[in-house]
């Protein structure tokens, strides 16, 4: 692959990551190609319960990016925005995978831009083999893959998620909405 590394400063990328997908390692990857550093950043909405707690996530996603150097993550609560200033970052990071996405995430990027003019956001589109992936498609095949469902989840999520993901799914019995 083609190193884009435009010496681009610091970006932070974030999301509920709940769980990370090889979607989001796929962007944070190649946004540090293009960005000297990428802060993957683990919002916190109290008003939701996730399937794992920031602790557990903040774990994961550090075995994840455990070699790449300018890659590092955080937890946060409260405005985006607000995490990215505190951060001294200067992009909001976020990947694009369907058309709905593009105009949610427009909507988000002209909210940031009215609550944050020096900030910007740049959107990288999901690369195609990765494009259908949800942290909810993934909640629902860990729930409903019976014995199977390791070897179901290797095309979806990193390799440290999988056994994390069945057991905690497995511990909290049916799945009946997205819970992040």
């Amino acid at each position: 692959m083609t190193d884009y590394n435009l010496n681009s400063g610091h970006a932070i990328y974030a999301g509920s990551f709940d769980p990370v997908t090889l979607g989001h390692v796929d962007i944070v990857r190649r946004g540090a190609r293009i960005f000297e550093r990428v802060t993957v950043g683990i919002g916190i909405n109290p008003g939701k319960e996730p399937l794992f707690t920031a602790d557990e996530r903040l774990q994961l996603l550090n075995e994840v990016f455990r070699d790449q150097t300018n890659v590092d993550v955080s937890c946060f609560e409260g405005l985006t925005v607000d995490f990215v200033r505190k951060q001294r970052a200067t992009v909001m990071l976020r990947g694009i995978r369907t058309v709905s996405d593009l105009e949610a995430e427009f909507r988000m990027a002209l909210a940031n831009d009215t609550l944050a003019p020096e900030l910007e956001t740049v959107f990288l589109m999901a690369s195609d083999k990765f494009s259908h992936i949800s942290s909810t498609l993934i909640r629902q095949i860990a729930l409903m893959g019976q014995g199977s469902a390791a070897d179901k989840l290797r095309g979806f999520v990193p390799e440290p998620v999988i056994g994390p993901l069945l057991a905690k799914c497995h511990d909290r019995g049916p799945w009946t909405g997205d819970p992040g």
